[in-house]
């Protein structure tokens, strides 16, 4: 079973979801892109916290790809498309976290199957 507080996908996700928070301290934002970009960053960031703690919680990484994907359409709807750096970070970033969460599936599966079974 995977031992909790190890698994490197989930320190991706909390990693990607701290630079996603703060990208609004460096790179050009409307209003909208600031707090689109803080609020999905720091849910990216807890939701890789929770997950990190308990690795055999399969819903965690169905949410963080979830998450990842509406980064990825935020500049879209919320209109930031002309803001090139907050766009780009908002794509790559929700490309990176649906990918870390995809990772992820595969050892947490495992994870809650060893947890789901009689010692």
């Amino acid at each position: 079973m995977t031992k909790p507080w190890t698994r490197w996908q989930d320190w991706a996700e909390v990693a990607i979801g701290v630079l996603v928070l703060l990208s609004p301290l460096v790179v050009e934002t409307s209003n909208a892109a600031m707090w689109t970009m803080i609020v999905l960053g720091a849910l990216i960031a807890i939701d890789g916290l929770v997950d990190l703690a308990m690795p055999a919680m399969i819903y965690g990484e169905y949410v963080q790809m979830v998450l990842g994907a509406l980064l990825f359409i935020s500049p879209w709807v919320m209109s930031y498309t002309g803001m090139m750096e907050a766009s780009w970070v908002s794509w790559i970033g929700g490309v990176l976290t649906v990918a870390a969460g995809a990772l992820a599936m595969p050892a947490a599966n495992k994870a809650h199957s060893a947890a789901a079974q009689p010692h």
